[in-house]
């Protein structure tokens, strides 16, 4: 059969911007309220560059996001019309940013990477601190190992609704405190050059090169604050619409097993008993003590950053 099918050449992203050594992607709807702080949060850290895949969110998403980059941050977006396709979502970031982009963290919009040690810092980062560079190997040390690193693999804690019942206005890092005690997956930085030509990822980390290894860090480096099970009024809104492949539907008895899923709540979009009180196991709150300090410091400042209103 004779095709109709073209070749257009790859459009990279802009290119008049140094290249960043350090940027996020991540893949979206109708997270508005949230990306505010999400962004904030992460690029007072060290993240350089923004790659949002928006799944045709019909909230007020792009506002906000014009908002942020009328503000100075580098947010790129980029129309992804298929939902449950992160993982290709995925592997598009990693060929379609490889010019601006050196490493790049995959995390989701209610997922805020942290160090333990940092909730000792007095002062906020100044703008020339690694933090969360620091994770990233040296240069010098890449070669010290005939295999040098192509991936961090950093661990995640979920934390549950913590009492809330609606959203929290001060922001997530804030309102949501407690957690279940065991971690729950990873999530990844990856060099964007280490990455195998299959482009083969399972959302949480991507297939190397032969060349490269991937090393793990311990929880008492670095953590994923994942804030997985919040007030019932968001919660629910996953049963609508996931955007994970693993499960394809919370509504279906497929992969009943999937640590996607949450525990014991079946797959009906009905609010159990008591869930505001759920997976409520271990008090954590140096993330909000860490984000709160900041925040202190900015407003004394007379900065007002105020990050944690969406």
């Amino acid at each position: 059969m004779p095709s109709v099918a073209y070749y257009t050449p790859w459009r990279n992203l802009e290119t008049h911007r140094p290249k960043s050594l350090l940027c996020a992607s991540t893949m979206v709807f109708d997270v508005a309220k949230f990306l505010r702080e999400w962004v904030m949060y992460h690029s007072k850290i060290g993240v350089e560059k923004f790659v949002i895949y928006d799944n045709d969110s019909d909230d007020d998403l792009m506002r906000v996001i014009k908002e942020l980059t009328q503000e100075g941050y580098n947010i790129e977006t980029v129309f992804w019309i298929w939902p449950k396709t992160q993982e290709a979502g995925f592997s598009h970031a990693t060929l379609y940013a490889k010019d601006s982009c050196t490493w790049m963290m995959y995390i989701d919009v209610d997922e805020f990477v942290f160090a333990p040690s940092w909730v000792n810092s007095l002062q906020p980062p100044a703008d020339d601190d690694p933090m969360l560079k620091s994770l990233l190997p040296k240069t010098h040390q890449r070669w010290s190992n005939p295999r040098p690193i192509g991936q961090v693999l950093i661990r995640c804690n979920e934390f549950g609704p913590s009492n809330q019942t609606t959203h929290p206005l001060e922001g997530v890092t804030q309102g949501y405190t407690c957690r279940r005690k065991e971690d729950n997956r990873h999530k990844s930085i990856v060099l964007l050059d280490a990455v195998d030509r299959s482009l083969l990822n399972a959302i949480h980390h991507f297939k190397l090169k032969e060349t490269y290894r991937t090393r793990p860090v311990s929880l008492q480096v670095a953590v994923v604050n994942h804030y997985k099970y919040q007030a019932w009024s968001e919660f629910k809104v996953k049963f609508r619409r996931r955007v994970s492949a693993y499960v394809v539907d919370w509504t279906q008895g497929l992969n009943p097993s999937s640590k996607d899923r949450a525990p014991g709540l079946g797959f009906e979009a009905v609010e159990p008993a008591g869930w505001e009180r759920k997976f409520c196991e271990v008090r954590d709150d140096r993330l909000k003590l860490l984000t709160r300090r900041w925040f202190e410091k900015q407003t004394m400042a007379g900065s007002g950053m105020a990050w944690r209103i969406g």
